[in-house]
């Protein structure tokens, strides 16, 4: 049975970790045989329509009530938003920095904050 709450984070954090350390040594691989690198290869602008692909194809899923899909399409997303980061030289550690410098802010409050 999957993990849920505090112990379900820790296992994605986990493997997300692992994802990316993967993607890092993928970035210089030959394009004809990493996934990764054909991406990267082919340009951020490449790995940001990808990110935008996937995240049509979860958002439908998630209103399709298709939880199967919802989840392997959640999966298809995060990769390629590791690819994205990993192009763009974005370590996952300055996104969770921001997560932690909005954590306790209402999402109406920083919305609001952010067109300031």
């Amino acid at each position: 049975m999957p993990t849920t709450g505090a112990r379900g984070i820790a296992a994605l954090t986990n493997v997300l970790s692992r994802l990316a350390a993967t993607i890092d040594e993928r970035k210089s691989a030959d394009p004809t045989t990493s996934y990764v690198a054909s991406l990267l290869a082919a340009g951020c602008a490449k790995a940001a329509r990808k990110v935008g692909e996937e995240g049509l194809e979860t958002a439908l899923a998630g209103t399709s009530g298709d939880k199967d899909a919802t989840v392997k399409e959640s999966a298809d997303l995060l990769f390629h938003l590791l690819v994205l980061w990993a192009g763009a030289g974005i370590a996952p550690e300055a996104v969770a920095t921001e997560l932690e410098r909005r954590e306790g802010i209402s999402g109406h409050d920083e919305k609001r904050a952010r067109k300031n």
